[in-house]
């Protein structure tokens, strides 16, 4: 699951950001990636570049499994985020995931003109499917993407090879569900045909991408209209005031409700919980990007961003490669696993063990968001500060008290646990 935004009004930067919402023991890693790199381990071998094909330098945040990418951004502004939604079309056991699309879109186009058209001709000769979760078992989907550069953004959603595309004015917000009705501005030729011979579609009746080849259960148990209408009236609501710290708080809100509460997500930051409906959405990782040449971007490379904080990354540099990058399983180095430990820590009393160091947490992203976008040596400074001062807000959750044992507390201690640390000794209540 995940919650991606698109804002591209006439005259202003245009803006892409995401929340990646994946399983909770999931690390992602933010990548640099150099323009003419060689050809990395895992990648698809349908997506190696024609011989002699110009490449273009990109950072990318992926699951530490997958060659493709979650979101990401290359040198010359093109930002390309996907999101799971489930279709009525079978998903094919082999082929490729929406994330390794994007990934070749960052890799070999430089507009997003010209990353809609590659996209497009991949799924016209390669299905998608594949594995696409941690877990083997997991479910898997078709994607919608945004695709945005400096002048202008595209909404593309598909059905198997199928899709329609809609071009962006104004703010447009997705989330795990289909959202295009007949106003798209360009569509496979074949949807309508293929609508109609299925029964999706009867002759006379106005035909709507979303209507025909959405599963409607599975959009209602993502809770992707609530998600999408929630962000789409704060991004309205904010008007002309946008800028990366209104990103930033948005990204992480929780619209009042307690981490622990409902069977469905609800809001943007997503935190796992025991129910099966929200086993596979926990916000892994987060994105901002203004997008110019050079694009200004901002990533927590953690999971929960009410609790990360955003830092300023150059797509010049390796600055986030110079942590150590997150391992399959827990280690005490890497920045994403140091954050989830503190992250599972807090989950067992949100609201208290959040207090404890929140005063800090602020004081460091605000230092982040006011450092140069371009400024490899300054942004590397930011990095650096978040890594080390996580242990220090890790004793200051854990002096805050100990919580009662609600069925939410008890899943996150033992997933503690997993993540490396002991559990906590609740034989005393607070």
């Amino acid at each position: 699951m995940c919650d991606g935004a698109v804002v591209a009004h006439p005259g202003r930067p245009v803006w892409l950001v995401k929340n990646s919402d994946r399983q909770a023991d999931e690390p992602q890693r933010v990548e640099y990636h150099p323009a003419g790199a060689a050809a990395d381990d895992g990648r698809p071998a349908a997506l190696a570049p024609p011989p002699g094909a110009t490449t273009f330098a990109a950072i990318v945040s992926r699951p530490e499994w997958l060659w493709g990418c979650e979101m990401g951004v290359n040198e010359r502004g093109l930002a390309v985020a996907n999101e799971a939604v489930f279709t009525r079309l079978p998903v094919a056991r082999t082929g490729l995931t929406g994330m390794d699309l994007q990934r070749a879109a960052l890799e070999r186009t430089a507009s997003a003109d010209d990353a809609l058209e590659l996209i497009v001709e991949l799924l016209a000769r390669h299905p998608q499917g594949g594995r696409m979760s941690l877990d083997r078992r997991g479910p898997r989907y078709h994607s919608s993407f945004l695709i945005a550069d400096p002048r202008r953004a595209w909404l593309l959603e598909t059905a198997g090879e199928l899709w329609a595309a809609r071009r962006v004015e104004g703010i447009c917000t997705i989330s795990n569900a289909l959202t295009l009705d007949d106003d798209f501005d360009r569509l496979h030729p074949r949807a309508l045909a293929v609508a109609r011979d299925r029964g999706w579609c009867r002759r006379g009746e106005d035909f709507s991408f979303r209507r025909a080849f959405g599963d409607p259960l599975y959009a209602w148990l993502a809770g992707a209209a609530e998600r999408r209408s929630f962000t789409a009236r704060r991004l309205t609501a904010a008007g002309e005031e946008l800028d990366a710290a209104a990103f930033a708080a948005l990204l992480r809100h929780h619209g009042g409700r307690s981490p622990a509460r409902g069977l469905r997500m609800a809001v943007p930051c997503a935190h796992a919980s025991f129910w099966p409906t929200r086993r596979a959405g926990q916000t892994t990782a987060s994105l901002i990007a203004r997008l110019e040449e050079p694009p200004s971007l901002w990533l927590t490379g953690t999971s929960s961003p009410c609790l990360s904080v955003f830092k300023p990354l150059p797509v010049a540099a390796s600055v986030a490669g110079d942590l150590p990058p997150a391992p399959a399983h827990p280690d005490r180095d890497s920045l994403w696993w140091r954050h989830e430990r503190l992250h599972r820590l807090v989950l067992a009393d949100y609201a208290r063990r959040r207090a404890a160091f929140e005063s800090e947490r602020a004081e460091l992203e605000a230092r982040a968001l006011a450092t140069d976008p371009h400024d490899a040596g300054a942004c590397r400074a930011r990095w650096r500060e978040h890594h080390a001062a996580i242990p220090r807000w890790q004793q200051l959750a854990a002096a805050a008290g100990r919580p009662h044992l609600t069925p939410f507390a008890r899943y996150w201690h033992h997933r503690l646990r997993a993540a490396g640390e002991p559990e906590e000794d609740h034989s005393r209540r607070s």
